[in-house]
């Protein structure tokens, strides 16, 4: 089986990341919780929103992401069974491809640098599973997705759902 999987949101942290350099540049306590249901940028007032979207474009903010809880372990075990895929938008922030090939090469060694798809659009994938947390990567794939869940999808419907990685494990181990 050709299983795909995305990295921001679903392997790496990137909604918390966001949370957390927004509280240090406006030294600020912005929360998980207010924010949960939407975008990071729309729970900020307007006139610091464009502060949040420069924070992709910052050294670094891509290579010292979190890792998801438990996303290693499944990984390990659903690459044991199958042809597992890292396809992550990675051609839009410049500092990204780097720093995204790197984080992998240091959390997710297991995935060779032959199985990363470092991509703009993702309607070109095919293979037999999607795990992503965006619909519109999810409306374009022909075979199964599943949406992660992530803080900012959480009243998305329609698509097969994992809460988290244990999730995921009970779906497809």
């Amino acid at each position: 089986m050709v299983l795909f999987v995305d990295m921001d949101e679903v392997i790496a942290d990137t909604y918390g990341a966001h949370i957390e350099q927004y509280n240090k540049d406006f030294d600020e306590n912005l929360t998980l919780e207010f924010c949960s249901g939407w975008e990071v940028w729309q729970k900020v007032p307007e006139n610091r929103r464009e502060s949040i979207r420069k924070h992709t474009a910052l050294k670094g903010f891509f290579r010292d992401l979190k890792v998801i809880p438990d996303s290693q372990n499944v990984m390990k075990e659903l690459s044991k069974k199958n042809e597992v895929y890292i396809a992550s938008a990675a051609m839009e922030f410049p500092n990204s491809l780097e720093e995204k090939s790197e984080w992998l090469d240091e959390h997710f060694p297991f995935i060779p640098w032959q199985q990363r798809i470092l991509c703009g659009h993702k309607h070109i994938l095919k293979g037999d599973i999607l795990i992503d947390d965006r619909t519109r990567n999810l409306k374009t794939f022909q075979g199964r997705s599943i949406m992660f869940s992530s803080p900012h999808n959480i009243h998305t419907n329609g698509f097969e759902r994992a809460n988290d990685w244990q999730e995921v494990a009970k779906i497809l181990l």
